[in-house]
């Protein structure tokens, strides 16, 4: 019944957010495997010398999973702030897909948070890590099958047609396999950030949908507990954003 990390990142998020999500998820206490594109100091790291991209990505999904030595695995992403309760979740079935549906979005240039229904990230997702594994090995078999020519783009149509969620969308609606999913909910919520460089559109506003989801809710960021920490991290990463770009 061992549970653990994986993490994965592109190394293009800027401080203190990149830091600060890393804090989080070592709160879990739980071993960690993490996957980059240039060296990091967090859990066991393995660094793979190619280009940021939706094959790098999965490579780097499939390299953690393989590499990990546990019987469960949590999906985390360097973008996501998670609560510690996150990490409480043990899943009760080893044939599904896992999310955790307590989470608020946030577009760090505003102080807006916000959430719709089935809004299901792979960043809280939980499952056996056996079931991802083969998950992503059919995925990356049909990648090199598809060709990699078709995935070079930032978000490629066939991922798209795919889905980024395992278990989320079955092969009737165009997904690799007839998995499925279940969502749980943490006793605190994370916090999945929208910086403008997220790997997927950041869908910030319904306009952005092309199929409104069914309900939406907005919040200003003083409803969250300790928004006050999150407000430091906003200017933070506002100003370092800014020097960088002059």
């Amino acid at each position: 019944m061992s549970r653990a990390c994986i993490y994965y990142t592109d190394n293009t998020l800027g401080e203190p957010l990149f830091s600060e999500s890393q804090k989080t998820i070592a709160q879990s206490g739980l071993p960690i495997v993490s996957v980059s594109l240039k060296p990091i100091d967090f859990g066991k790291n393995i660094v793979l010398d190619i280009e940021r991209g939706y094959i790098a990505y999965t490579r780097q999904i499939l390299t953690a999973l393989e590499k990990s030595e546990s019987t469960y695995v949590f999906f985390t992403e360097h973008d996501v702030l998670y609560d510690k309760s996150h990490f409480d979740f043990i899943p009760p079935g080893n044939d599904i897909f896992y999310y955790n549906e307590n989470c608020w979005r946030w577009d760090i240039k505003t102080d807006t948070m916000f959430r719709h229904d089935r809004m299901l990230s792979l960043s809280c997702m939980c499952c056996k890590r056996e079931l991802a594994l083969e998950f992503y090995w059919k995925r990356m078999m049909k990648i090199t099958e598809v060709g990699y020519d078709q995935f070079m783009s930032r978000e490629p149509k066939l991922a798209r047609q795919w889905g980024y969620e395992p278990g989320t969308k079955q092969r009737r609606r165009g997904g690799l396999t007839d998995d499925d999913f279940e969502t749980w909910s943490s006793e605190k919520p994370n916090i999945d950030v929208r910086h403008g460089k997220n790997f997927s559109p950041p869908k910030t506003k319904l306009s952005d949908f092309k199929h409104p989801p069914k309900w939406w809710k907005e919040i200003n960021i003083k409803e969250i507990e300790n928004h006050e920490k999150l407000l430091r991290i906003k200017r933070a990463y506002t100003e370092q954003v800014r020097g960088v770009h002059g």
